[in-house]
């Protein structure tokens, strides 16, 4: 089989940097023509996205934190009012 066959698997490593690059630059301006601007992916937008889910986990774990302080201290109120009332006299 010759390496110019026309069976040629061509992969990333077969290609120059430059045919990659300009590749990439076509896919990239047909999505702009077919989405058009406003809808168009950037590492800007994606980096925003990561961003603003990450400050929504940090808020629901804080959140939960609270909660749980909550029902930690309802609990050890409880317990104390139990402790309490089960060491008073019986009259």
């Amino acid at each position: 089989m010759s390496a110019n066959g026309p069976n040629q698997n061509l992969g990333l490593t077969t290609i120059s940097r430059t045919v990659a690059s300009l590749a990439v630059g076509v896919v990239h301006t047909l999505e702009r023509a077919a989405a058009g601007d406003g809808r168009t992916r950037t590492a800007r937008g994606n980096a925003w996205e990561a961003v603003c889910a990450d400050r929504a986990r940090a808020a629901q774990r804080r959140e939960l934190e609270r909660l749980v302080a909550e029902l930690t201290a309802a609990r050890a109120a409880a317990r104390e009012r139990r402790d309490a009332r089960e060491a008073q006299p019986v009259s």
